[in-house]
């Protein structure tokens, strides 16, 4: 199964002091929206998600059809099938993509200790 480029979302309480504190073991801003509270760094090919005021828990995320980078790959796995394989194994998802539309959309599982997994294509 291709799930696609891997990060760790952050809820934080500060994001400038997370900012800063993930600098400080090399990670630079890549992307994101400070005025929204959203910002996405990198060190190398680890991706760092920290995110003021938008969900709860931390969780692990997969972006089907980009890679480390953010850029476009060829030859994905959409989201929607990675749904279906999924449900079909018997996991249960907190919310789902709408099976009748194509390009972005996501979903939700959560592991057997509570951690949320957010499967989230942009293309």
């Amino acid at each position: 199964m291709e799930l696609g480029a891997f990060s760790i979302s952050l809820a934080v309480q500060d994001i400038d002091a997370s900012r800063d504190f993930y600098e400080k073991f090399g990670f630079v801003v890549f992307a994101g929206d400070r005025s929204q509270n959203w910002l996405i760094l990198k060190n190398g090919d680890y991706v760092v998600g920290l995110f003021q005021g938008m969900f709860e828990r931390n969780m692990l995320t997969f972006n089907p059809g980009w890679d480390s980078d953010g850029r476009e790959v060829e030859g994905f796995t959409d989201v929607r099938e990675l749904q279906r394989q999924l449900k079909a194994s018997g996991v249960e998802l907190v919310t789902e993509a709408d099976e009748n539309t194509t390009g972005p959309a996501s979903f939700v599982a959560v592991d057997p200790d509570g951690n949320p997994i957010l499967v989230d294509q942009h293309v």
